[in-house]
């Protein structure tokens, strides 16, 4: 809960408008548990990606002064669309893709870092629920690509077995008060049912830090001044999501938890993609545009210590 209001700037409302939704998810049989961790994860970590919008308005209203919002949105919803039309050609393949990319955005963002931490710290909201709750973590598998799983597929067992060796070299090299928050989130994946982990992971560490990088440069997007801002800007965009969403439900099928949670995460998969390619173009083209991010292990261990 402090780590949330840190990174919140003193707030700690998003958290614990999550937290009975969570709790809820963990006691719950897995179906209602699935509904209410999707809910969280929508309600409570997509708008922090929808802040994207702030940051294409402050870099193309200058040259497009009335169509930035079309020249940004027509692109960005190109390439979800073909990640969306990828999970129903590919979808083995495109879940390794979105397994692995998440990997590197959530180890990269999470860390201000690269390398070794990036892949061990990036690694464990998907490596631990595999290697220790194995069979719910196939159910959510299944769910998502669509695919009869009878078990972990061997590539990404082996995957989180090597994900050990930089999780290992990594914590050797770690001083012990750098290790408070991943080990909060291994134990979290660890004990919690793997959806619940995720929402939870999702919500309190990941989205905001992200957001408060954008508040803690306001050059960056210049609207976003404080939590309170940032959720009002980030509000059409999320409700533009969920229509979205909404309009594609029909083309799902199966049972209504098993049908929102493949919609849910198939559509987070799509929206990473531009998600992640704007935030490597403003790194290459813009030097110091996402400097001094705000990590939440940082912000951690700065509060527990």
């Amino acid at each position: 809960m402090m780590l949330s209001g840190v990174v919140y700037g003193g707030r700690t409302a998003p958290f614990l408008l999550a937290l009975p939704v969570l709790v809820a998810s963990a006691l719950l049989p897995w179906q209602a548990g699935w509904i209410c961790a999707v809910a969280a994860i929508i309600v409570l970590g997509v708008p922090h990606g929808a802040l994207d919008v702030e940051i294409a308005r402050t870099l193309l209203r200058g040259q497009f002064p009335h169509s930035w919002f079309p020249v940004f949105a027509a692109p960005y919803l190109l390439l979800v669309g073909a990640v969306l039309l990828a999970w129903h050609w590919a979808p083995e393949a495109t879940l390794a893709a979105f397994l692995l990319a998440s990997v590197w955005h959530f180890g990269t963002e999470d860390t201000c870092d690269g390398g070794l931490s990036a892949l061990a710290w990036g690694g464990l909201p998907i490596a631990v629920p595999v290697l220790l709750q194995p069979a719910a973590t196939v159910r959510i598998l299944s769910a998502v690509s669509g695919l009869a799983l009878d078990g972990i597929p061997p590539w990404l067992f082996a995957c989180s077995l090597a994900w050990l060796i930089p999780l290992s070299v990594v914590v050797v090299r770690s001083r012990g008060r750098n290790l408070a928050l991943p080990a909060t989130t291994f134990a979290g994946f660890a004990i919690l049912p793997p959806l619940t982990a995720f929402a939870l992971y999702f919500v309190a560490v990941h989205a905001p830090a992200h957001t408060a990088a954008l508040i803690s440069h306001p050059q960056r997007a210049p609207r976003v001044r404080d939590a309170l801002t940032a959720w009002r800007l980030a509000l059409p965009t999320t409700v533009l999501t969920v229509a979205i969403g909404a309009a594609l439900w029909p083309f799902y099928s199966g049972p209504m938890p098993v049908r929102l949670l493949c919609l849910t995460l198939q559509m987070l998969a799509g929206l990473t993609l531009p998600h992640m390619m704007l935030e490597a173009w403003l790194k290459d083209r813009i030097p110091n545009f996402y400097s001094e991010l705000y990590s939440p292990r940082q912000t951690f261990d700065r509060v527990t210590h």
